[in-house]
């Protein structure tokens, strides 16, 4: 897993390093890699380096140190470096030296630079830019490099409340941060440059892409349908018929090895998929691994007296949409749940079911609500957050917001589903679900109708199985 970390247990991590290497070694690392990074930068989008142009943003803290290390580096190459002191009298000596000993200049505005290096601020810093600096990084009209993370973004929330600098590349020293993921479109690309920190383990982490596809369930040589997992799934209504082919099928795309229907939605499931079985109850429903409950479902009298036969059984079950919003208003129906159970909120159905937004510190917050539930929680977003109890909170970050689209989350709940049936842990399955969900999006919004464009559910799910195979084709990390 890919680990994140605050800022608090970088700066511990960093008093360790300071003990066991000579002064000065961890920002020389820092900025030897963020000089490499500008370089080729510099090369791709300029042709080359040596007579190119870079200018530095320097704050008063390491982070400006960092920056201005980096610019002698990169005037020792032939770039032309000039740095803004945002704070003259407290910009970092030795660096600020070296610079100027290898020839880089101190100047008052941005001139025309081929790249910017936001030195700014690091994770010390909180809050949006002062006006100054967000008066200069408004001027900026070349991509912009950001030395750890992007100044005026929260490193721990990735929270932006003002100001900021939106970067196309941000070198993350010595370890990824939070905002790296929950801010990732301020951050664009990130580069780890590692300085030898020696981390705990992380309480934020993401799943790598490989792990999930060498993990995902697949039949072996002694399977038949029975033993891949027997997905149930209770969803849809005589309005919302839509929800029930698209949970559905969610569940048949993840590769289950049998899904079953239970609902008033069978025809127009059948319609779509003659492989599933489909009985009008759930007491006639036959055997299954896991159940998922809500999307499309109602939230009458019946559909909560289908919710609550589905909670007394001792299996897996998913709840979202119209169960999220049962829930909410009788959270004791999952209370006293032994089983896996995995909700799905979305930042509404979040505060219906807490009485508050998630706020800006979305990790805490799904933290808490895993925690007093009791149960996992997966709370979508461009980064979604899975929190289970006693557990690291999973994060995945989409990459875009292709799977903001109406049904997508019906989708998404049936490939939880699946996985949960296969025998994944709650925690695992609604993560690899949402990696699996985000690509899947993401290749149906490049291929159909065209690169780029607007997608809906339906595409969405004719997707999954080519981001299952993306993801099962992908070399495991060492």
């Amino acid at each position: 897993m890919r680990g994140y970390f605050t800022a608090d247990e970088v700066r511990a991590a960093e008093a360790e390093l300071f003990q066991r290497v000579g002064a000065g070694v961890p920002m020389q690392r820092a900025a030897y890699g963020l000089a490499a990074v500008v370089a080729g930068e510099l090369r791709e989008r300029t042709g080359g380096v040596a007579g190119r142009a870079v200018t530095l943003l320097v704050g008063s803290g390491d982070n400006g140190g960092d920056a201005l290390w980096a610019g002698s580096m990169l005037r020792r190459r032939g770039v032309a470096v000039s740095a803004v002191l945002l704070s003259p009298e407290r910009a970092h000596a030795k660096g600020l030296a070296a610079l100027l000993r290898h020839g880089g200049r101190v100047r008052d505005d941005v001139g025309d630079p081929d790249l910017v290096v936001d030195g700014i601020v690091g994770i010390s810093g909180r809050g949006s830019l002062r006006p100054r600096a967000a008066e200069l990084v408004a001027g900026v009209r070349v991509p912009i490099v950001a030395a750890d993370l992007p100044s005026g973004v929260d490193p721990d929330t990735g929270a932006v409340d003002g100001p900021a600098v939106r970067a196309e590349v941000t070198v993350a020293f010595g370890a990824y941060k939070p905002v790296h993921a929950l801010a990732a479109p301020w951050c664009g690309r990130i580069e780890l440059v590692p300085i030898g920190l020696r981390l705990p383990e992380p309480d934020l982490a993401a799943l790598e892409p490989a792990a999930i596809g060498a993990q995902w369930p697949v039949p072996g040589p002694r399977d038949d349908k029975y033993t891949q997992g027997v997905t149930g799934v209770c969803a849809g209504s005589a309005t919302y018929p839509g929800a029930a082919v698209l949970c559905t099928g969610g569940a048949v795309a993840a590769t289950s090895g049998m899904v079953r229907y239970a609902g008033t939605g069978a025809a127009e499931v059948l319609s779509h998929f003659p492989e599933v079985i489909a009985a009008q109850s759930i007491s006639k429903t036959g055997r299954v691994e896991a159940w998922v409950f809500g999307p499309g479902a109602g939230t009458d009298d019946a559909a909560r007296d289908r919710l609550t036969e589905i909670l007394a059984t001792d299996l897996p079950v998913v709840v979202d949409a119209d169960g999220l919003t049962l829930l909410a208003a009788e959270p004791a129906l999952v209370a006293d749940r032994r089983a896996p159970t995995v909700l799905t909120p979305h930042a509404g159905e979040f505060a219906r079911l807490t009485g508050s937004e998630p706020g800006p510190d979305r990790v805490t917050a799904v933290r808490r609500l895993a925690e007093d539930w009791q149960v996992t929680v997966l709370l979508k977003g461009r980064a979604t957050l899975v929190a289970s109890p006693g557990q690291p909170v999973l994060i995945n970050e989409a990459g875009g917001s292709w799977a903001a689209t109406a049904g997508a989350g019906d989708v998404l709940s049936g490939i939880i589903g699946a996985l949960l049936a296969a025998g994944r842990a709650p925690s695992w399955a609604a993560a690899a679900a949402a990696r699996v969900h985000a690509l899947a999006a993401n290749l149906a919004a490049h291929t159909s109708p065209g690169p780029g464009a607007p997608i809906s559910a339906t595409p969405l799910l004719h997707h999954i199985h080519p981001a299952i195979q993306t993801l099962r084709a992908l070399p495991e990390t060492p």
